[in-house]
């Protein structure tokens, strides 16, 4: 593409989610029921009160394109966010793909559920071959400069994070596992118990005072046993007076 000058607006000569691929079939790395579970979860539990929940953007197994000079380059991170972005692309639809130059904003934190396949390109192991696009990591360290990069391995458990400092990412300590995000007053821990279909160990996102985002599900749950212990306390103060309730009350 050449430069003119002035410059041209990208979002009106380049490509935009609508005319580049939303997936690629033949692909390797397709999720798993454990990889779809685990995006559901981390955004069931992504809740930053810095942020209104219409402008924050997560995604999973997207289409993540990044080069405006190279507009068929992309990369399919298991699941990512971006806060201060429309939740719905032009406040209206849906996106078949992030397209950066387009949204003018970059993801906030990143992902990986290591498969035995990706590992080495996911922990920037792999080195980039003559005329092809850069690595996962080179893209998210040093393209797109996302602050914070998780990798997590479903099935040994180990949990590795990356924060960018400078120029380069830094892995923090996460002997215990967790790790705080100030830019959105939350941070990601691991967290033992039963989601989806099994119990097992699962990414979740925790706030301030180190308790557990609550899922939307369990949110209706608290609200139940609320209202079911309220009912209680009405049916008891009811009686302390010598009035017997004459309604059917479920307790």
């Amino acid at each position: 593409m050449f430069q003119t000058n002035p410059p041209q607006d990208p979002k009106k000569v380049l490509p935009t989610m609508y005319d580049l691929k939303s997936e690629d079939p033949e692909e390797p790395g397709l999720p798993d029921k454990y990889h779809l579970l685990q995006a559901r979860f981390l955004e069931d539990t992504l809740s930053p009160p810095n942020y209104p929940t219409d402008r924050i953007f997560v995604a999973s197994d997207l289409n993540l394109y990044y080069n405006p000079r190279q507009t068929n380059w992309y990369k399919r991170p298991d699941w990512f966010a971006v806060v201060g972005v429309d939740r719905l692309y032009e406040q209206r639809d849906l996106r078949m793909s992030y397209v950066v130059w387009q949204e003018e904003v970059n993801p906030f934190v990143v992902v990986e559920l290591i498969s035995p396949g990706t590992e080495k390109e996911d922990l920037g192991q792999t080195l980039r071959e003559a005329n092809q696009p850069p690595t996962k990591w080179e893209v998210y360290e040093r393209i797109l400069r996302v602050p914070y990069y998780i990798v997590f391995n479903g099935r040994t458990n180990q949990l590795r994070a990356f924060q960018l400092m400078g120029s380069r990412y830094t892995e923090l300590d996460v002997s215990e596992p967790r790790v705080w995000m100030d830019d959105i007053q939350l941070g990601l821990g691991l967290w033992q118990g039963f989601y989806g279909e099994c119990d097992r160990t699962w990414l979740r996102w925790y706030d301030a005072q180190s308790n557990w985002i609550l899922t939307p599900s369990e949110r209706e749950r608290q609200g139940v046993e609320r209202e079911r212990r309220r009912v209680e306390r009405l049916v008891e103060q009811l009686r302390s007076l010598g009035v017997e309730p004459d309604f059917d009350v479920e307790v």
